[in-house]
Order: structure tokens, then sequence, then C-alpha cells
């Protein structure tokens, strides 16, 4: 059967067809460390990453550091601790920083061939010559200044001897050009800000367009992979790459492919910041948000997000992804990973009337059907124990197969029980329901009675035994399926779902008491759970997903 390749594949072939070395390839994931990795970078790195992978060439990680006002150490630890966590190594580790200096000549270069020069305008002024698609724009009155006069007034920015907004950098090339992209974009301009590298060394910042394909350049990438935002930035990628490029080296080639869009969810850090400092969310790691660091403390596993990204594809066109399948594929995962254990998240007394007065016996159960290595635990079983309050009905219709009134259930690798009566308390709200046990009936036991059908088993803890857990319970932030058309934050606000976020308490089996941060477990009959990393008193759970999807298709 004929390998399935991807658009991006088919590129890189028809180059390596076309007399690409191999040995030349090479490719980068370059965040901008101005903000924490959401679910939108996750594609980014699994296709550059991937590509790496298959065609067995190196990868950078290169940090586009060139905006000192919005980047921090903090944001460059979190990005390398994320790619880490999905699982990807990468060969080289670089900065956009590291290249000012060679960033800075190329611009004198500029300047000396007359395809560079000082505007002395402020960047209102700039804005309002640059014209529109339909009509040019005007040249600015510094456009004409002499090399010399260039050279010396870029010379005293890059000394420090103006201030922020006095004269910018900016390429000589079309004010009139159809992309106005390509009508004299700016290079340089002066950010008086300590850099989180480079100190106070440079008062003068390349603009994300003057350094991102010169990096490429510098380290040697073949291909340059983008979101398709980056489209139109094409033209002054490769029309800057003309200037400085030599014949005997790889030239990068930009393409460009479709970001992921999730439903019920935001990626834009501007967004996600406001969120953040609003207080909706309780920071970049809280798990309802779309960074990778909340769905890892939401318990997601990379596993799940690379399946995600494989089968959402990689496309040529914007389309929004459905929450749905990236919940999907954690519980694939999830299923087949995490041992199975009871919680009663609202317990209601159940009491054992023929089971005999102070003994316990310890049954085992299975630890994950899904995985025969996973072996048994053993769970405490006694006189008394606790249900969920949902699975016992006075009055229950013909499709109620839980518990109620003179009908038997099985409780989970245990024993046939049979409710008999309820006790109430002084308000008439049910506190108890008094039962009768199969003491033949002990699952596993091989017995005739074991082998018994009824139409209901439910899940239990036993009184005396069970530890008590605090749970968090987790529903998408957003209730409109689509937040990001909303522009104000105001706006936004209004759309957080109210019942995106509760703790309950909960009656856990015991084993849970050695639960360390990280570990994930199945609550049967609830959903998949994560132990999280805050410390209380009590072991926390996070819910990472149902067991079903309960938003409709």
């Amino acid at each position: 059967m004929k390998e399935s390749k991807n658009f991006i594949e088919n590129i890189i072939d028809e180059d390596l067809s076309l007399g690409l070395e191999q040995s030349l390839l090479k490719f980068r994931f370059p965040p901008e460390p101005n903000g924490f990795l959401h679910i939108g970078h996750v594609k980014a790195i699994c296709i550059n990453f991937g590509l790496a992978e298959k065609y067995n060439a190196p990868i950078v990680l290169r940090f586009d550091d060139t905006n000192p006002e919005k980047e921090e150490q903090r944001y460059i630890n979190a990005i390398k601790d994320d790619v880490s966590w999905l699982g990807f190594n990468w060969d080289e580790e670089r900065f956009a920083s590291d290249y000012f200096e060679q960033l800075y000549l190329w611009a004198l270069d500029l300047i000396k061939n007359n395809k560079a020069y000082v505007d002395s305008q402020s960047s209102y002024e700039i804005a309002n010559q640059k014209g529109t698609p339909t009509t040019p724009g005007v040249n600015s009155p510094y456009r004409d200044r002499s090399v010399e006069e260039n050279i010396k007034l870029f010379t005293d920015m890059k000394n420090g001897l103006f201030g922020e907004g006095k004269h910018v950098l900016r390429a000589k090339i079309s004010m009139s050009a159809n992309n106005m992209l390509l009508r004299d974009p700016v290079l340089y301009r002066v950010i008086r800000k300590e850099h989180p590298r480079t100190k106070a060394k440079w008062v003068i910042y390349p603009m994300y367009d003057w350094a991102h394909g010169e990096s490429d350049y510098i380290e040697q990438i073949s291909h340059s992979l983008c979101t398709l935002e980056f489209k139109p930035h094409r033209e002054l990628y490769n029309w800057f790459l003309k200037q400085i490029a030599q014949p005997e080296k790889t030239k990068p080639k930009q393409r460009e492919f479709a970001r992921l869009n999730l439903s019920h969810t935001i990626t834009s850090k501007r967004k996600l910041m406001s969120l953040v400092k609003s207080g909706a969310v309780s920071g970049w790691d809280d798990p309802r948000m779309p960074t990778i660091s909340g769905l890892r403390r939401r318990g997601y596993p990379p596993e799940a997000l690379q399946e995600f990204v494989k089968l959402a594809g990689v496309a040529k066109r914007e389309n929004i992804i459905e929450a749905s399948l990236l919940e999907f594929c954690a519980r694939e995962e999830l299923n087949k990973t995490s041992n199975r254990v009871m919680v009663v998240m609202d317990p209601l007394k159940l009491t054992i009337t023929n089971y005999p007065n102070n003994e316990d016996e310890i049954l085992l159960s299975e630890n994950n059907p899904e995985n025969p290595l996973s072996g048994q635990r053993e769970v405490p079983f006694g006189k008394e124990l606790y249900i969920e309050k949902e699975d016992f009905k006075i009055d229950a219709n013909k499709k109620f197969f839980r518990l109620t009134i003179g009908k038997e259930v099985r409780l989970k690798s245990a024993y046939i029980i049979k409710a008999n009566e309820v006790v109430y308390d002084d308000n008439n709200f049910i506190i108890e329901v008094l039962c009768t046990y199969d003491s033949k009936s002990k699952s596993g036991s091989g017995s005739e009675e074991s082998q018994r059908k009824v139409k209901g088993t439910l899940h239990w803890v036993s009184k005396k035994a069970s530890i008590k857990i605090e749970v968090n319970e987790y529903d998408r932030l957003f209730e409109n399926p689509n937040p990001a058309e909303s522009e104000s934050e105001e706006e936004l606000l209004k759309m957080i779902n109210p019942n995106s976020s509760k703790t309950v308490f909960a009656q856990a089996e015991p084993s849970l008491s050695k639960a360390e941060i990280g570990d994930k477990f199945q609550f049967q009959r609830k959903g998949y759970f994560i132990v999280d990393n805050n410390k209380t008193p009590l072991t926390i759970f996070n819910k990472t997903v149902g067991l079903r999807d309960n938003w409709k298709k």
C-alpha cells in the first residue's frame, strides 16, 4: 500500500528529486519566548520534529528573542520543558540574539548598498504613509538620505545616542508594492529594556521579519515551516535572503500550513494573557487553559496530543477542529494506560445487615483489563460501605438498572446485594440504605452463584477504610464554540462557562493514599483523573476527561 503523505512531505520529496542533498535537510521550531506554548504550538512542534525524525535530519530549537519588552527567561524554561514533555529532542539550541552582531553587520551592508535608510518619522506617520491594498504608499521624506548619513545615524542608534521612537531603520524596497509588507518595512527600532540574555549590550533590536529568515540562513535550515498568517511574509522573507545569501549555501524555503484552531478555545497569547491577568483562571497552567502546561496539569498524555495532531491533519486551509476529537484521543490513550480505582463522589451509606459484625475482608480487583500485565490490587470490604447517591432510587422505572428496593445489583469485584429498606434523617432525606448480600456470589470465586447475572454493577468504597480526597472537575472554559472571534477582553470574559470548574470532596479506596503527583487513574464509571501538583492536607485530583463525550456533536 502506497504511503500517504501530506503536502509538506511532497514538497520535501520534490526538492530531493530535484537535487537537494539529503544531508542538507534541516528543520527548526522557532517560538518567541513571550508566553507559554499552547495547543496550536503542539501542531507546529509535531510537524517540525516529526519531519526531522522521518527524514533523519537535524532540528534546531531556536528562540526568536528580539523583543525584550515581552520576553522572559521563565518562558524559555517553560518552552523547553513543554517540548521535552511532548517527547521530542533537539539537536541544537539557538537564540536569535546569538546573531545580533551579524544581523547588525548585514543591516549596514544594506545601507551601503542603498537598500536601507534611517527614518526619523513617528510610527504613526510611517503607518499613515503605507497606503492601502488598492492605493500606493508615499515615500518617507527621509528615504533619500545619503549613505553616509544613514550609516552615522544607524551607528549612533546602536551606540545608544537616541531614545525610543526617535529613529528606525527601514528597508528600501517599494512604497507601491502590491504586497504591503514590502512597502519599506522597519528593520530595527530602539528599545530601552534589558534583554534576558544580552542584558544591556544592545539598545537596537531587529524586527521579526528581518531576524527570522536570516537566522534560518545562518543555521542553514532547508525548510522554514510556519502557519498561514505568515504566507504574505514569504515574499519579504525571500527578498531579505536575496540580499545576503551566498550561492554555495543553502537558501531556506518558507512554506505555510494551516494553524490548529480548536472549538471552545482561544490560542491568542494576548487573550490568554488577559485571562491570567484578570484572574479568570489561576495561571498559565490552569487545567482549563489550552496551554501545554495546562493540558499536562489536566492530565492529557503527550501521546494523545501527538495523535490528535495526526488525526487533525496537515492542511493548507484554515478550519476549526472539534474539542471532542482531542478528548477522544485522551480517552483512547488513558484507557490503555490508567489503572482503575473506585471513588465515590457523592456518598450514600450502605449497610449490609447480614454481613458479619466486626469482620472485614480484602478483595482483589483488576488494575486495568486493557493491560494483562497490570496485575491486581487489594480493596477492603466490610459491613458498611459508600455508594453514589445517584445509584439508588426509591421509585425507579424499568430502565433504571441500579439499586432500588427489592432488586439486586452487583458490587464491583465483590458480591450481589439487594436493597430492603432505607433510613431517613429528620428532614426526610435518605441517609442510609439497608441491604442483604449473597455470601456465595463473590466475584471470581468460581461458584455457581458468582456466575449469576444481574443487570447493574456499582462501584463502592469501604466506609471504614476509605480516604477523603479533593477532586477538581472541569468543563470547557468557553460556552461559545468560537470565542476567538471576540475582540475585547470584556466580551471574552462574558463568554466564560460559569460551570467550567468546581471542587468536590469524595471517598476513595485506600490504594490512592500512595498516589504521587502526576499519577493517572480511571475513577470507575466517572472518568480519568490525575494527581495535581498542589499540596494540601488532602490529595487533589484533576479531572482530565469523562468516559463519554457529553457535548453534542
